[in-house]
């Protein structure tokens, strides 16, 4: 009974009274990217725009951004929860609130968002609610958080075209990813960024659904 108990617990965003207090420090992140040398904190480059994706653990979500052709740099955090600078220990407790994210910093010469929007899409699996597999908790929830109107509606647009597809394909579950506003995001300690470069052996739980997203790859000015 324990264990069903505490499993609930994490499939459930905290209340008020359960929230961690946090701290007023961000925690020790590091400087720069450990594959391509780039700086993880701004200001960046001009002429580049910025990202933000839940798709469940996130040191394999954060591998499939740096890999991407015309992404800057990336790194891992969180956000959409409520706790100030919060650690991952506290994270994980589920009593922040908090999303595991990946902050994508990008060209858009080189990639639209709706191509960054695509391999969101086809990397995860959207319809699991809270949950990634076999990581199970309100961290690992599905969530496009939009910098801009023109983001959210490409990201409302993307939904909507991947559920049809889902159906499509006979997947009769509906897709939970969250679209929010681009919240606070407080960067992870530095051992979590880039971790699998860090790391090769290192644990990814990330896979989708096989199913194609139907939306443009093609380069626009968002």
């Amino acid at each position: 009974m324990f264990l069903i108990d505490m499993l609930n617990k994490k499939l459930k965003m905290p209340d008020q009274a359960s929230l961690l207090p946090g701290r007023p420090e961000p925690v020790e992140s590091g400087s720069h990217h450990f594959v391509n040398g780039t700086p993880l904190h701004g200001p960046f480059p001009e002429g580049m725009r910025q990202a933000m994706f839940g798709l469940g653990c996130f040191w394999g979500a954060e591998r499939k951004f740096w890999e991407e052709p015309g992404v800057y740099t990336t790194a891992v955090g969180y956000a959409a929860g409520q706790t100030p600078n919060p650690t991952y220990r506290e994270v994980c407790s589920g009593m922040t609130g908090h999303n595991e994210v990946v902050l994508a910093v990008y060209d858009p010469a080189k990639v639209s968002y709706e191509g960054l929007l695509k391999l969101v899409f086809e990397s995860h699996d959207p319809t699991q609610g809270m949950r990634q597999g076999n990581d199970i908790g309100t961290q690992y929830r599905s969530g496009i958080y939009v910098f801009d109107a023109e983001q959210r509606k490409a990201a409302e647009a993307a939904r909507a075209a991947y559920s049809q597809a889902l159906a499509k394909a006979g997947r009769k579950s509906e897709i939970t990813t969250e679209i929010l506003d681009a919240p606070p995001f407080y960067y992870a300690e530095e051992y979590h960024q880039q971790y699998l470069a860090k790391n090769p052996n290192g644990y990814c739980g990330l896979g989708g659904t096989g199913v194609s997203c139907p939306i443009g790859t093609g380069v626009s000015a968002a």
